[in-house]
């Protein structure tokens, strides 16, 4: 009997499953446990902060007026099918790229769902420096992040390995 496998990098999407589920469930707390910018000091330079984002990062686009929730929600779909398709596509053996797309492809799943459940994003994680203070994010975002630097140094690591 065969081993059936998935086609291409598809077997990460156990991954992107994981921070869907991590993200939303976080934020569920947080939602149920926070009023709007409420505040818990976690360490000198973490809090938890409930916040809303209507924009995309670093609150770009945030005072557009409602248009952008419809147009991000959009192009988060868009992206999602885009990443599905190159997971498919993917070399069984390129487990990175397969790893930093199933990230990216459950953060922007994540922001998705807020995006469509709430009309902005929920992000809570706060990190400052004395009165300086890095936007808020969350689990999604942190996916994302973790992804993308997954993809560079798989570019990279190609690059070294005269990969085209």
């Amino acid at each position: 009997m065969s081993e059936r496998r998935l086609p291409g990098q598809l077997g990460w999407l156990w991954l992107t499953a994981v921070v869907v589920v991590l993200d939303q469930w976080t934020k569920a707390l947080i939602l149920n446990a926070f009023e709007l910018y409420q505040r818990l000091e976690l360490l000198p330079v973490l809090n938890l902060t409930l916040a809303y984002n209507k924009g995309a990062a670093f609150s770009f686009l945030a005072d557009g007026g409602g248009w952008q929730r419809w147009f991000l929600a959009g192009l988060a779909m868009v992206i999602s099918v885009a990443i599905v398709i190159w997971l498919a596509r993917a070399a069984v053996t390129e487990r990175l790229l397969g790893a930093g797309l199933a990230l990216v492809l459950g953060g922007a799943i994540g922001n998705l769902w807020d995006r469509l459940a709430y009309g902005h994003v929920v992000d809570f994680i706060d990190v400052h420096w004395q009165q300086w203070h890095f936007p808020a994010f969350n689990v999604a975002d942190s996916a994302i992040t973790v992804g993308a630097a997954l993809l560079i140094l798989d570019m990279i690591l190609g690059a070294r390995r005269g990969d085209d």
